[in-house]
């Protein structure tokens, strides 16, 4: 199974180009951890905060906001309502490859 490609803007705008595997049931919170992208994921990917929001800037066919996600983006700043999800909440597979993100300024 091939890495799928995935690219970050930074809060700077810096583009990081990742290539993240989808046989080990990550999302994206912790490929940008992992990156060591300035992504806290305080909650540990439960939905339960929004350090982890990103704006998605390619046109993928995303999976459907869960209820969880929808009231915390609803409680975040700096949302946009079109573009704006919770990278736990994204897990890598096949079908995001090229998917491309931009981290969502920070609330402090």
């Amino acid at each position: 199974m091939a890495d799928i490609k995935i690219t970050v803007f930074d809060r700077e705008g810096k583009e990081h180009n990742l290539e993240a595997p989808t046989d080990m049931g990550l999302n994206l919170m912790e490929l940008c951890k992992a990156s060591e992208l300035p992504v806290l994921g305080t909650c540990g990917g439960m939905a339960l905060c929004s350090t982890c929001h990103v704006y998605v800037k390619s046109d993928h066919d995303l999976p459907e906001m869960s209820e969880d996600e929808e009231a915390i983006l609803d409680q975040a700043f700096f949302v946009d309502d079109d573009t704006s999800r919770l990278g736990c909440q994204l897990k890598l597979t096949d079908e995001l490859d090229g998917l491309v993100v931009e981290l969502a300024p920070d609330a402090d």
